[in-house]
């Protein structure tokens, strides 16, 4: 169980990474953009986010 929660923490930050290393000019962009969202739009991103990675979670383990 342990191991399996390092390799999930370890492929975040492998997919995080990518944008940056592929595409740094839209990436910055898109975090320059980011910042200017007030904290109600950030947050139902992040309940976004976290709705379609449980979801993927409970589909397919």
């Amino acid at each position: 169980m342990f191991e399996a929660l390092l390799s999930a923490i370890a492929l975040v930050f492998v997919i995080e990474g990518l944008l940056p290393f592929v595409f740094p000019r839209v990436w910055r962009s898109t975090m320059a953009e980011l910042i200017q969202l007030d904290d109600k739009k950030l947050r139902w991103m992040g309940l976004i986010s976290i709705s379609i990675g449980m979801i993927l979670l409970f589909i397919f383990t």
